[in-house]
């Protein structure tokens, strides 16, 4: 049986596989796609669509870009195999509602399993507030060049966490 309180890192659920730090994206809905693309393939998505469709479900609900351009978008789906995230960066930044009115350039999409609404998901969900609430990671996260760095980043300081 797993233990649920067992504390984990971002890096965890986080691998090469699951990053693109250059998304070809110009808007959201292309953001969201090209990133479940990336769980499709590594098998943490089995619906596509149903997945997007969730996705975009929640985004009418309410604002997920947080400012300082980031944006998390999520979605709990029965499409999600294993919850996970993927995370893209844009070079070119994209139009995406959010808290400063910004261009977004990292998109954190977070897949959510929906037996792991109330567990996994929330403490995802901390671990990543807690970094964003860091203005030293988010410099560093916007200078990103390469999906190791990204990776390295995310080690070290989940570690601090």
């Amino acid at each position: 049986m797993k233990n649920e309180n067992v504390d984990f890192n971002i890096s965890d659920v986080i691998t090469t596989e699951l990053i693109s730090v250059d998304l070809r994206a110009d808007t959201k809905k292309e953001a969201i796609e090209e990133l479940t693309e990336l769980l499709v393939i590594k098998g943490d998505v089995t619906d596509r669509q149903a997945f997007i469709d969730d996705v975009v479900l929640r985004e009418s609900e309410g604002i997920t870009g947080l400012g300082q351009g980031i944006a998390i978008p999520h979605g709990k789906s029965q499409a999600v195999k294993n919850t996970s995230l993927a995370i893209g960066i844009s070079q070119h930044g994209i139009e995406w509602e959010s808290l400063d009115d910004e261009l977004v350039s990292v998109i954190i999409l977070f897949a959510v399993k929906d037996t792991d609404a109330n567990t996994l998901h929330i403490r995802l969900l901390q671990k990543v507030a807690i970094l964003l609430a860091d203005d030293n990671f988010i410099t560093k996260l916007h200078e990103i060049k390469d999906k190791e760095e990204l990776i390295k980043l995310l080690n070290r300081k989940t570690k601090e966490v």
